[in-house]
């Protein structure tokens, strides 16, 4: 009903459901999918402490993903404790550049996998806030992503969710 429409579906998933997300996208290619936060990577709880087995896995899901030409990655959702960095818990807030160079290798792997124009940087405020500001997180997405072309920066700031969701369209 969402393709038919011309709607998109946003979808959050914990990691492991990668695959079965890409069994989805593929089986309704004609419908727009956004999948959020980074395809849920989850490094707390029973994932804590397994980093190797976890990011292949999660690796392993966001490849399969991205095969999938009809589904877009939302690159965010970064400050949630979850993803196991211990921003949340400092006593003097993270800089943007320090942010920036701690999400490098997630981020560019993602990048990597679907493109610039298949990504777009998100705000998942306000719950990142628990980690950093709006501010120092859109300061760190300028400054990981000043080696990516101008026509690259403006997929991810811009582009790709401008046509995801069809703004401007409507």
């Amino acid at each position: 009903m969402l393709a038919r429409t011309g709607l998109s579906l946003d979808m959050g998933v914990c990691f492991p459901q990668l695959p079965e997300l890409a069994d989805f996208a593929n089986a309704v290619p004609e419908l727009t999918i956004i999948l959020n936060h980074l395809g849920g990577l989850t490094r707390v709880g029973p994932y804590a402490n397994r980093d190797e087995e976890v990011l292949a896995t999660w690796r392993r899901g966001i490849a399969a993903v991205a095969e999938c030409p009809n589904v877009n990655l939302k690159l965010g959702g970064i400050g949630m404790p979850r993803l196991g960095f211990d921003w949340h818990t400092r006593s003097r807030p993270i800089g943007s550049e320090e942010l920036a160079t701690s999400i490098a290798p997630i981020m560019s792997y993602c990048i990597e996998q679907f493109g610039p124009n298949r990504c777009m940087f998100e705000s998942n405020f306000p719950v990142d806030k628990v980690s950093f500001s709006h501010h120092v997180l859109f300061n760190a997405f300028k400054r990981f992503s000043k080696s990516y072309s101008a026509s690259e920066r403006a997929a991810l700031f811009h582009d790709t969710a401008a046509r995801a969701y069809r703004i401007g369209e409507i």
